[in-house]
């Protein structure tokens, strides 16, 4: 088997390359860093692919897709991604139109390319890395909330149409809560909550996109946070993630 993994210079997406290479499967990664791509690839032992590339440039994006849709890849999981702390009004409108380019685009564009690939053969996985976030709107992290609503919700249907079809095509969307990353650096912000490893969360959504589960929540806690959400008045959550963001303190 072959995956190709966005984002995967560090956090989630290198630890899901480390376990994926575990399980004796090739890998074709991509990040901006190029020798940060470098060093994880001496450190596989299986056959790896490095491209340095910003996937926020759509040309790079179907770039991308030309230069490997002749590998016969069976894994596609979109990862890259970035946040950014600040309210709405006071917040650079490039950044987060930057944001948007790789939280919604980038996936949009590789998910909707590489499933026409996986229907003809009825067969490989998608995974993409949204967020708890993607449950509910977020004051103070307002487009990150937004992009990930949107990759979540594009997921679902997906599976919804692919398991009405009766495909082997598996999609599924990773929903973490906190994970000890890079993202609070890139936010310029800082959680007041203890993150899972990004080691177990990249094990524990690989084990369970082989299984073909749809949302994928690694902890009991973001679990039952996510179960009661639905309980809860839209007013009211504002307010509970108001007060959670803000807690948030500026780096």
């Amino acid at each position: 088997m072959k995956a190709l993994i966005t984002g995967s210079s560090s956090g989630i997406g290198r630890d899901m390359a480390r376990y994926l290479a575990s399980k004796n499967i090739d890998l074709i990664l991509v990040a901006r860093r190029k020798d940060m791509l470098e060093k994880l690839q001496k450190e596989l032992k299986v056959n790896v692919k490095i491209i340095a590339l910003d996937l926020g440039i759509e040309k790079n994006v179907y770039k991308l897709y030309e230069d490997v849709k002749n590998d016969d890849i069976d894994i596609l999981i979109n990862n890259a991604g970035f946040g950014l702390f600040g309210d709405f009004n006071e917040t650079d409108l490039d950044t987060e139109l930057k944001m948007i380019d790789i939280n919604v685009k980038t996936p949009h564009i590789l998910t909707k390319l590489f499933l026409k690939d996986f229907i003809k053969k009825d067969k490989g996985y998608i995974l993409n890395v949204a967020s708890s976030a993607g449950f509910m709107a977020g004051p103070h992290l307002n487009t990150y909330y937004a992009t990930k609503n949107y990759l979540l919700k594009l997921t679902m249907a997906i599976n919804e149409e692919l398991r009405v079809k009766k495909s082997n095509v598996k999609i599924c969307a990773l929903c973490p809560g906190p994970v000890n990353t890079e993202f609070n650096k890139v936010a310029h912000g800082k959680f007041n909550v203890k993150g899972a490893s990004s080691e177990y969360v990249a094990k524990y959504a690989i084990d369970k996109m082989f299984k073909g589960k749809m949302i994928i929540i690694p902890t009991i806690k973001m679990k039952l946070a996510i179960f009661g959400i639905r309980f809860i008045p839209y007013r009211l959550q504002l307010i509970i993630a108001y007060h959670i963001q803000t807690r948030k303190n500026k780096s």
